[in-house]
């Protein structure tokens, strides 16, 4: 199986200043050594088309970082892009003296030599990056496009489950696996709810003993639930982790109303909410780009995303607050509340979860959707979350944004974007911002 590598290729000719060329090399490699563990690097400057063929035959690259170490005429990127299709990061170096002398690198003119080759290969975007490596401007968005190349490449083996079909009405959400697997790499698998629903009713009580007694230390106030409700919840628990464990899931979206009340008698809210602090992000009312947004999020962040719908705002605040019925994190649930347990708003069966989410000083509101033509877009908007109790029944996070909040809303329903979003609890505006430039998709930043 292909495994992630980053690729350093510096290429250059040995007619410039060659000691401070050495000296950036060697910098760029330790920055690059710390950044990733999974890296080739050569053992000297790529001054030579012979010594960069050399190089190329060893290497199987997910991300390039292809850096003028000096000029290089468009040969030495021609190489590099006639062998590999995957995302480039093209690096320039800052001139490192300006006295009226020599001039030492010429890396600014080999950039315009490299991107000028690129765009004859590709009508991608091309994430571009200028100055040195101990620019701490530089480390960031060098790291950024790692983190978003890492991202891009595992969702080549993403398995992305649908459970059951989109409700009446919220086709906005109904992914298609060629869509899926042609613009975002990832597998969807399909299947419908009462699948899960009949393996839940298939175990004893000692076959989920173990999964209500985890649930139970996630969560405060379960022993509050009625015992049907209670032990109904445990079997879709260990139904839903079991399926996803056996056919290798990374995300889910599933469908939870009206079935799971109507045909089950419980919520799956809960159930989705564990899922989520398991790794496995998991959105409700089937919602498959909702879950492709949160798995997103937390590949790049490592924390589980908030999934909701923007339901109030606050112009004097600038807020915005998101809002579901009850399946967020239990990680994400206030310190002094923790993961409360309740029931459903509207159909009053539990267990739901009901806490307000705990305040973040960076966060991104994001969204993977669709034009009225059907192709996809990114929406991203970076805030902070504020330290605010429940809002509404359910579970609830409460957004300053950084962009005028009355701005952001009115523009995004002009626009047409969905009414779910993913709340990603982390600074992971610039890793989405290349991200998008990899996967060749516009974003929509609100920034």
């Amino acid at each position: 199986m292909k495994q992630f590598q980053v690729a350093y290729i510096p290429i250059g000719v040995p007619t410039f200043h060659l000691e401070s060329a050495g000296a950036e090399f060697e910098k760029s490699k330790k920055l690059l050594e710390r950044l990733t563990d999974s890296l080739a690097v050569p053992d000297e400057m790529l001054l030579s088309l012979d010594k960069l063929k050399a190089f190329c035959e060893r290497i199987d690259p997910s991300l390039i970082v292809l850096q003028n170490i000096t000029f290089a005429n468009a040969a030495y990127a021609t190489e590099v892009f006639s062998r590999f299709d995957c995302p480039v990061l093209l690096w320039t170096l800052r001139e490192p003296v300006i006295d009226g002398g020599r001039l030492r690198l010429n890396s600014l003119t080999g950039a315009f030599s490299a991107a000028n080759a690129f765009k004859r290969f590709r009508e991608a975007p091309l994430p571009y990056v200028f100055g040195s490596p101990d620019e701490e401007a530089v480390q960031e968005a060098v790291h950024a496009a790692v983190k978003a190349a890492r991202v891009k490449f595992d969702l080549q083996s993403l398995n992305l489950l649908a459970v059951g079909h989109t409700p009446e009405g919220f086709g906005f959400g109904r992914g298609l696996d060629l869509d899926m697997r042609t613009v975002f790499g990832v597998n969807l698998v399909s299947i419908e709810a009462r699948e899960l629903i009949d393996r839940a009713k298939a175990y004893t009580e000692d076959d989920i003993a173990p999964y209500l007694s985890d649930a139970e230390q996630r969560t405060v106030g379960l022993d509050a639930t009625p015992e049907k409700n209670r032990t109904d919840f445990a079997r879709l628990y260990k139904s839903y982790r079991e399926y996803a464990e056996e056919h290798h899931i990374g995300a889910l979206a599933s469908r939870c109303w009206p079935d799971f009340f109507t045909a089950f008698g419980t919520p799956v809210c809960t159930v989705l909410g564990i899922l989520n602090d398991l790794g496995i992000p998991a959105s409700c009312e089937a919602d498959t780009y909702g879950a492709l947004s949160m798995y997103i999020g937390q590949a790049l962040t490592g924390s589980p995303a908030f999934f909701g719908d923007p339901v109030s705002m606050d112009e004097g605040e600038n807020t915005v607050t998101f809002w579901h019925c009850g399946m967020a994190a239990c990680s994400l649930a206030r310190e002094d509340t923790g993961a409360v347990i309740g029931e459903h708003c509207n159909r009053h069966i539990g267990p739901t979860l009901e806490f307000g989410a705990k305040a973040a000083k960076h966060v991104v509101i994001f969204r993977v959707g669709q034009d009225r033509n059907g192709q996809f877009r990114l929406l991203a908007a970076p805030g902070r979350a504020l330290d605010r109790p429940k809002q509404f029944y359910g579970t609830s996070v409460v957004v300053q944004t950084e962009h005028a909040a009355a701005d952001f809303i009115t523009k995004a329903v002009k626009e047409g974007w969905e009414p779910h979003y993913a709340v990603i609890y982390g600074d992971a505006l610039q890793e989405l911002q290349l991200l998008a430039e990899m996967l060749n998709l516009p974003i929509e930043v609100f920034d």
